[in-house]
């Protein structure tokens, strides 16, 4: 991998730990206002619906200018967002805008790679990506738990700015105020990204025109046998992965007993699984081979549902010790499956991704294929997510709910397997794996 690799890894890891860190100050800020308890999933909602209503044009402002610049510009954006919630906007509202900087981008983002890599090392550098964005997730949630606690809210309360009146009254504000430095760090390393060289047909600015383009683009992904099982896969993964992260938070609040901070901290756990997925599938799985891995998204799933049956009170009482950390048997189980659960997911997603980035490069554009993605897996995100809002609303059990995700992940998965033996059945798709880009 090249130094410019290097460089986008980097951007990628602080960007993406201010986005994590920045949802937990968004939480403990609906809860400082007495939000309605549904708000909360709403959260990501409001972040991920600029991905699907801005999807026809953001793959073309990717592939308009060089993609160092454009992942400049979106950090900025997330910066006003941060700035706009810090000053009174509601939450809801101002992390809508900090998703606008989000969705543009992560066409950049991902684009990037594959104008900087040749097509066999994007398994690799998926893995890299994903294992880096997952230790940021890790971090992100764990440094949103800690600044949002009690003890170090108070220490940043503290701080006073002679002759300057910050407006800083409660701890949330404060913890944004931190994690707006963080996006200041990411727009920063932006300017380093070195130039691709790659370059584009003049981008279409009429509206009409761009939706048409981008409609025929996602007919295109969609009808390809490569495309739709890899398209699949990730779609699923991105909308369970968005969801499952609320239903861990209610789960251990609900079961263990934990307060938000330590709930941030075991996302941070199922980060680490995914981490360890990620990397496992970098190492083991090739793009020739990515397919296989399918199966391991149905056991993902029956995993997840078998959580709800875990009876986490019938464990011994009192505490682990771990060197100088002492952890409840309860605690140490539930995250020896949150860790689990996410080694599988990152194995399974991982090698569908690059699969998917490539088969979008050959038969699209860097921009737009990643548009196309961005427009799917958010879709699937702002549905999944608003199920669970209405399922939360209608006080049905967390542990029904976990249950009920859990089926349909497998269920879903193992639907993806028959339909990818019924394209095999009709033509032998894999061997277009590893084609080069059309003219």
């Amino acid at each position: 991998m090249n130094r410019g690799f290097y460089t986008i890894m980097a951007a990628q890891f602080f960007s993406s730990l201010a986005d994590n860190a920045l949802l937990i100050a968004a939480i403990a800020l609906l809860r400082e206002i007495h939000a309605p308890e549904w708000m909360t999933p709403m959260l990501k909602l409001f972040f991920f619906v600029s991905y699907v209503g801005l999807a026809a044009f953001v793959g073309a402002f990717a592939d308009s200018m060089p993609k160092g610049r454009v992942m400049f510009i979106t950090n900025t954006v997330k910066i006003g967002g941060c700035l706009l919630m810090f000053f009174g906007t509601h939450p809801l509202l101002a992390y809508a805008v900090v998703g606008l900087g989000a969705a543009a981008y992560s066409p950049a983002k991902y684009g990037i790679l594959t104008e900087l890599l040749p097509p066999e090392k994007l398994v690799i550098a998926n893995g890299w990506i994903e294992g880096l964005t997952v230790a940021s997730i890790i971090l992100g949630f764990v440094v949103g738990g800690v600044l949002v606690s009690p003890k170090v809210a108070g220490v940043l309360l503290a701080i006073d700015l002679p002759l300057i009146d910050t407006g800083v009254d409660r701890p949330a504000e404060a913890a944004i105020a931190v994690i707006a430095g963080i996006y200041a760090i990411a727009a920063a390393i932006n300017l380093w990204i070195p130039d691709t060289g790659a370059r584009y047909p003049r981008q279409e600015r009429a509206v009409l025109r761009l939706i048409a383009d981008f409609g025929h683009c996602v007919g295109t992904l969609w009808r390809d046998k490569l495309g739709q099982i890899s398209l699949a896969v990730t779609t699923l993964f991105w909308g369970a992965g968005a969801t499952l992260q609320f239903i861990i938070l209610k789960w251990c609040e609900q079961v263990l007993g934990m307060t938000l901070s330590q709930g941030a901290i075991m996302q941070a756990v199922v980060a680490i699984g995914i981490a360890i997925g990620s990397v496992w599938a970098a190492a083991r799985v090739s793009l020739k081979r990515s397919l296989s891995v399918l199966p391991v998204g149905v056991a993902m799933g029956l995993l997840v549902s078998a959580m709800a049956f875990v009876d986490f009170g019938a464990l011994p009482a009192g505490r682990l010790a771990l060197g100088a950390l002492k952890i409840s048997w309860g605690a140490l189980l539930a995250s020896a499956l949150m860790i689990v659960v996410g080694a599988l997911a990152g194995y399974f997603v991982v090698p569908m991704n690059a699969l998917l980035q490539h088969r979008g490069y050959v038969l699209l554009s860097a921009g737009h294929s990643i548009a196309v993605q961005n427009f799917n897996e958010n879709l699937s995100i702002l549905v999944m997510l608003s199920v669970y809002a209405a399922l939360i609303w209608a006080n049905l059990a967390i542990t029904t709910i976990i249950v009920l995700f859990g089926l349909f992940v497998a269920g879903t998965m193992f639907a993806v397997i028959l339909r990818h033996r019924y394209n095999q059945r009709q033509f032998d798709s894999e061997s277009l794996i590893g084609q080069p880009r059309r003219a």
